[in-house]
């Protein structure tokens, strides 16, 4: 844990598993298992690139032109996806979360973003990260602190790592079927299809090769107890899971794709999503989140 001040970082440790959290964004920066990077990390006390391990909120992925209306009203975001004309991945990740809890295993963080403009609501965000002999375990808990109903959606933005070999030759596993089909341009939902025949029906476990995914799944497979799960396999043998209930009925998965000279497809994004992309216009799944109400969403990396 490293300090200036306040602490900046919280490590927890269960089992075969160790875990680095950031005061900046609550993001995860580290998770290992057995010793090897279950993500894809990013430097102690430096930027986070790509989002990553970050609790996209109080929406997840991107709103068209940062505008929306909601009970009437329109609102106006700032756009922070400039390339594409978007507000990205809500309003939560830039600041330093507030410690509430930390011991051997676990620890609690929350922040509350001040009301602005285009979201004039008083929204609580806690974070929670435990550790266990199987994984870790994350949940994030939306209280509506103001007084009146606020739009809603959260997921988090791990990028996942099987193993040694490149990306190209892991095996996936998603149990969805459906996919939400997007502008190339800009990423934005045109309309639900069947993965049947598609290159992204990973139904039946394979490899992914050099498929390009940058998209959002639906009509997600959950057991009997309501819980799915993504696994990502190496051929060497080893893996990483990520699970989560009926919560989350969508799921935004990204090669992670770059351009020369970025580092290219590092590791494989999984995003359990309360809502699809651009939610706050088309109103899909989006959470109303009345005023004194709390929500919560839950879902675990495991390695294999």
């Amino acid at each position: 844990m490293t300090e200036s001040g306040a602490a900046t970082e919280f490590k927890i440790r269960a089992g075969e598993y160790a875990a680095a959290i950031t005061a900046r964004a609550g993001a995860l920066r580290e998770l290992r298992y057995r010793g090897r990077d279950l993500i894809v990390p990013f430097p102690e006390g430096g930027p986070i690139p790509d989002y990553r391990g970050i609790i996209a909120v109080p929406w997840p992925n991107r709103i068209a032109d940062g505008r929306y209306t909601f009970d009437g009203a329109e609102y106006e975001l700032p756009v922070n996806e400039t390339d594409r004309g978007c507000a990205l991945h809500g309003v939560a990740f830039p600041l330093d979360w507030d410690l509430e809890s930390h011991n051997e295993s676990s620890v609690t963080l929350s922040c509350t973003p001040q009301p602005t403009v285009g979201y004039p609501h008083e929204v609580r965000i806690v974070v929670e990260y435990r550790l266990t002999e199987d994984g870790l375990h994350s949940r994030v808990t939306a209280s509506n602190l103001g007084g009146t109903a606020a739009p809603y959606g959260v997921c988090p933005h791990p990028y996942l790592v099987a193993g040694p070999a490149p990306l190209d030759e892991w095996t996936l596993d998603i149990p969805a079927g459906q996919f939400l089909e997007v502008t190339p341009d800009r990423l934005l939902p045109k309309e639900t299809r069947s993965v049947a025949g598609h290159e992204f029906d990973f139904r039946t476990p394979r490899t992914i090769g050099a498929t390009k995914i940058d998209h959002a799944f639906t009509d997600v497979a959950f057991d009997g107890g309501g819980l799915t799960r993504v696994l990502v396999r190496d051929p060497g043998g080893t893996g990483v899971g990520m699970a989560w209930d009926r919560t989350c009925q969508w799921l935004q998965i990204h090669t992670a794709d770059k351009q020369p000279p970025a580092p290219n497809r590092l590791g494989l994004a999984v995003e359990p999503m309360t809502c699809p992309p651009d939610a706050f216009n088309s109103g899909v799944d989006l959470i109303r989140l009345e005023p004194g109400t709390t929500h919560e969403a839950s879902w675990s990396i495991f390695g294999t």
